[in-house]
């Protein structure tokens, strides 16, 4: 029987895995009320130009100008921002867990993820992930996003790793499904102790994990 190849690198999407969201429906919701908007007609507007804007052929900026300051409002844009800023917080545990990862099995790190690039560049500078991530395959500069298989074919290609020896921590199935059609492994983050076991079982144990 052939050797199994070790781990040696992770694929991790950031919102919903190493961070909130940055700007998803509730974080949404959460604007409209605090800024007292029409939700549906934010909402309708966000839909339609969003996706142009994760893929970096608008700024945040011009995004803004679409779905909230096409009128006249009583706050200023850096208001807006600050607030839009402020939604993204750490997912419990994640960040020193793969911080820790890498440095006992000496992985390679990439985030993988939809990212406008304002908001991917203060949630890398803001939550520290240069620290412990090498590289960015964000959609904002590389004009593809999830769920295109492009931009996990762009992960392995700027990564240089073999897709059997990475591991793809990602909240949505859809996703994992279609990095696992390029032969890379996947684990579906729901919270931290299940994520710890997946990890375990592909071999990458916690420096907490009992099984070590």
């Amino acid at each position: 029987m052939p050797k199994k190849m070790p781990i040696t690198a992770l694929f991790v999407d950031i919102g919903g895995v190493l961070l909130t969201n940055g700007w998803d429906h509730q974080a949404r919701h959460r604007a409209a009320e605090h800024f007292a908007l029409a939700y549906a007609d934010m909402d309708e507007r966000h839909r339609l130009i969003f996706d142009t804007y994760e893929v970096g052929k608008i700024t945040l900026d011009a995004y803004l100008d679409l779905v909230v300051f096409h009128c006249k409002r009583p706050f200023t844009r850096a208001q807006f921002r600050k607030f839009m800023y402020a939604q993204s917080q750490p997912m419990p545990g994640m960040l020193q867990l793969v911080t820790r990862l890498k440095s006992r099995y000496h992985l390679k790190v990439f985030a993988v993820s939809n990212e406008g690039r304002e908001l991917n560049a203060y949630r890398i500078e803001k939550f520290r992930l240069s620290s412990f991530v090498d590289g960015y395959i964000s959609s904002c500069y590389l004009g593809v996003r999830k769920p295109d298989a492009a931009l996990f074919r762009y992960a392995l290609d700027i990564s240089q790793v073999v897709p059997s020896q990475v591991i793809y921590l990602e909240n949505t199935a859809m996703f994992i499904g279609i990095a696992q059609g390029l032969g890379i492994r996947g684990a579906l983050h729901t919270d931290l102790d299940s994520t710890q076991a997946a990890l375990a079982g592909y071999g990458l144990h916690d420096a907490g994990d009992n099984h070590v």
